[in-house]
């Protein structure tokens, strides 16, 4: 007798929310149990259930960037599975071009699949015909269910119905409507009668942040707490630009009365707006007049020569570039060394990377030693921190200019990468810690990987690059990594029991945990690697997020990245 034919069965399932997979039986563990039992009923035809778990919770069926579905394939490809088996097959996807891809993909491996609700194979064409009409409703189906979403919308705001969103400052969302919350309406009047007396949005900001006056603290439905923090510049105009406050709905360009009370009287609003109008103006003349450099003084290139700020005007226009000294004194020099950087170009390189610092909670935290203090006061340094770093705006070049003295020692400009060297002890300073004065925290290096591409006498800057610097520690990545092994450890405490609870405990998102989670599990070996930038050229974060097919075996690992080639 023949022996019979193993057929090795790979179990998907999926949910589009988050919402009760923390239960110690949801929706996955349903969709599987029936696949698993269908699974059973054909061990007759050889058929066994392979142990891996393809899962995919909180991920919508419209795109194939699912962790589970990706190692899936992954397996299929590497000839590891002969046939998927799902709850129904809207679970694999719900979008036709996709369900082409993954045919593609089967095809090629000569591996079908098996919805246990909706009997039918792939191999055959009727299968496939039935398969692609399921498959059209099931789009079609999505498709109707977001126009009927977007419908609703639009005819409720033109009723003047709250329909959800940020609640603007001075409201409480009830009912679909906005209640005044009095304390917070309070806030804005005051925001506006002070704007109107000061002139500036600048100065009320200032203002503002010495009165200590914060955003709406509240608590949103997953038991998250926003707001509570100093009111930026950029949310000052907003609030005094928002036609809410005067009793109005928008929705896509259109205003409608609404059904909630105004909280500015109509007088005060139109010479709010007929002023923010006019600063405007004023402010680009102003600008236009004499632009300073902020980083005139502080950018220096590899041999330690200062790249020194000049300008050309061409049309009316004026132009601004970091260039080498050796070019503007005329000292004969190899071209290839002589920089010529386009200045808003790279002061926009800078604001973005200190901005990342200072919203990096758990980076900040180990470089100003925040540990050492209360979790409140710390807490209240963070948020200063995220605050200064909303400031940061090379729109404003003379107050940028005083910030940035202030924490950075120097730029390094380098072929594949930007280093900037930020003072440690003034960071500290800004926020009044204690410790700064007891410890000396010394300087940190932000390395920005780039590629520059040549466009005549000058350089482009690209940042971004699928590439880092050799030698060149990848920050990013580092840090994913340092938070990773943070969480483990407090499953280690028992500080949390699943990963919903990290992502609740840290505020995170569960499917950025969840793809960030492997992180933990990198070989020593590789951790080192990266630690000292000796990675693969190629390798970075993105592509490990990706790789839902990494062995925990370090060896393997090693070779999967391509650390042993």
């Amino acid at each position: 007798m023949a022996e019979r034919k193993i057929i090795r069965c790979a179990i998907y399932t999926r949910k589009s929310s988050d919402e009760g997979l923390d239960q110690d039986f949801n929706s996955l563990d349903a969709q599987r149990e029936a696949c698993a039992a269908y699974v059973a009923s054909q061990k007759h035809e050889g058929w066994v259930e392979l142990p891996d778990r393809y899962d995919d919770g909180g991920f919508s069926g419209g795109t194939m960037e699912r962790p589970g579905l990706k190692q899936l394939l992954a397996n299929v490809q590497g000839k590891r599975v002969d046939v998927i088996v799902v709850y129904k097959v809207d679970r694999l996807t719900r979008s036709l071009a996709d369900f082409a891809k993954i045919v593609e993909i089967l095809d090629a491996q000569a591996i079908s699949f098996v919805a246990v609700t909706q009997q039918f194979n792939t191999t055959t064409s009727m299968g496939r015909l039935t398969l692609n009409v399921l498959l059209s409703f099931a789009q079609f189906e999505r498709e109707i269910a977001g126009e009927r979403i977007r419908d609703k919308i639009a005819a409720s705001k033109a009723k003047g119905m709250w329909m959800g969103g940020n609640v603007p400052l001075g409201y409480e969302a009830k009912d679909r409507s906005l209640k005044i919350n009095t304390g917070e309406a309070e806030k804005v009047r005051s925001i506006f009668d002070r704007y109107l007396k000061l002139g500036s949005v600048h100065l009320l900001a200032d203002e503002l942040r010495v009165r200590r006056v914060c955003s709406h603290r509240r608590t949103t439905l997953d038991g998250r707490i926003i707001g509570g923090h100093p009111i930026s510049r950029g949310s000052l105009y907003l609030i005094l630009r928002n036609p809410v406050h005067i009793g109005q709905i928008t929705h896509n360009g259109k205003v409608y009365p609404g059904l909630h009370e105004p909280i500015i009287e109509r007088e005060m609003w139109d010479r709010a707006q007929r002023l923010l109008n006019g600063n405007r103006v004023i402010y680009r003349r102003k600008e236009r007049s004499r632009v300073p450099s902020p980083l005139a003084g502080l950018v220096f290139d590899g041999a330690g020569e200062r790249l020194t700020p000049t300008h050309t005007s061409k049309r009316g226009l004026r132009y601004r570039y970091y260039v080498s000294q050796s070019s503007v004194r005329g000292r004969p020099s190899n071209d290839d060394k002589r920089w010529r950087i386009p200045a808003t170009e790279l002061e926009q390189i800078i604001v973005d990377a200190l901005r990342s610092l200072l919203q990096d909670e758990s980076r900040l935290s180990s470089l100003v030693g925040l540990h050492r203090m209360a979790p409140a006061n710390a807490k209240s340094v963070l948020v200063a921190a995220a605050a200064l770093g909303d400031t940061f705006s090379i729109d404003h070049p003379h107050k940028l200019r005083n910030e940035l003295h202030k924490i950075i020692q120097e730029i390094e400009i380098a072929e594949k990468s930007i280093a900037i060297t930020v003072s440690l002890d003034s960071l500290a300073k800004t926020f009044h810690l204690k410790d700064a004065t007891d410890h000396e925290l010394g300087n940190h290096k932000i390395v920005v990987p780039l590629q520059i591409a040549k466009r005549g006498v000058e350089q482009k800057l690209i940042v971004g690059a699928s590439f880092m610097a050799p030698g060149v520690p990848d920050e990013t990545l580092l840090t994913a990594i340092a938070r990773a092994h943070v969480w483990v450890e407090e499953l280690k405490m028992g500080r949390v029991c699943n990963l919903n609870e990290i992502a609740h405990r840290h505020g995170l998102p569960s499917s950025y945990v969840r793809s960030h989670w492997p992180l933990a599990f990198l070989a020593p070996s590789i951790i080192s690697a990266i630690l000292e930038g000796r990675q693969p050229a190629d390798l970075s974060l993105k592509q490990l997020m990706y790789r839902t097919d990494l062995a925990l075996d370090w060896a393997q690992q090693r070779r999967q990245l391509g650390f042993d080639r």
